[in-house]
């Protein structure tokens, strides 16, 4: 009996709410694989890499799993990847997060802190001072639509939770942006590469739309 290759790969490198990214996959119809086996995400038709916590630690574990390369290396191949979080800023070239720290460098840009004082507290709220980390829920203005976001409204509510955010160099790649004293970038598309800033496995039956949305982008495939 051939042995048939397990649909989406989610990546373990110890950091970030993998079982819940699995617990949302399984609603959403999909066979996944919990790994830090760079086989089996090669064998995979599709690669998840969900995550919260520090840009340093996260590339440092996946360097010491052998993960950086093969990641990047089934990227490039066309195949199906979903960034969640930390899973997003990887993926550019470095993050000012504890200092310089390089990225994938799939994407040219930076991570980069938020930082709020004076006129861009004003400018939201004067009686309301904005807090780091930015955590709760916000709105996604679309800038294009993914496949993924098949059948979402424009400025629907997601669940973040996050201190630092995303800048491209190329804007082309921006697929969503989100309003926290500043307009950043909060979701990107490009090709076979969707990531959000946001939690679709913490945004209830919208984030779950979007997870089913990348299973099916997968299948067809």
């Amino acid at each position: 009996m051939v042995k048939l290759k397990t649909m989406i790969a989610i990546v373990d490198y110890g950091m970030g709410n993998i079982r819940s990214v699995e617990k949302g996959f399984a609603k959403a119809g999909a066979d996944v694989k919990i790994t830090s086996d760079p086989k089996v995400i090669a064998d995979a038709e599709g690669i998840v890499l969900p995550g919260v916590g520090a840009f340093k630690d996260c590339m440092k574990n996946l360097d010491n799993l052998n993960l950086l390369d093969s990641i990047v290396k089934e990227i490039q191949k066309g195949k199906p990847y979903l960034g969640i979080c930390l899973g997003l800023q990887i993926l550019f070239t470095e993050s000012e997060e504890f200092g310089i720290c390089k990225g994938l460098d799939v994407f040219s840009g930076k991570v980069l802190k938020f930082k709020f004082e004076g006129t861009q507290q004003s400018a939201v709220n004067s009686q309301q001072l904005l807090k780091i980390p930015h955590m709760g829920w916000n709105t996604v203005k679309l800038a294009k639509r993914p496949p993924i976001f098949d059948g979402i409204p424009d400025n629907s509510y997601f669940y973040f939770v996050h201190s630092y955010y995303v800048s491209p160099e190329n804007n082309d790649i921006v697929a969503g942006t989100t309003d926290y004293g500043l307009e950043f970038t909060s979701m990107i598309w490009k090709d076979n590469i969707f990531a959000t800033q946001f939690h679709p496995e913490k945004s209830q039956e919208l984030g779950l739309k979007i997870l089913k949305g990348f299973k099916e982008f997968v299948i067809k495939q």
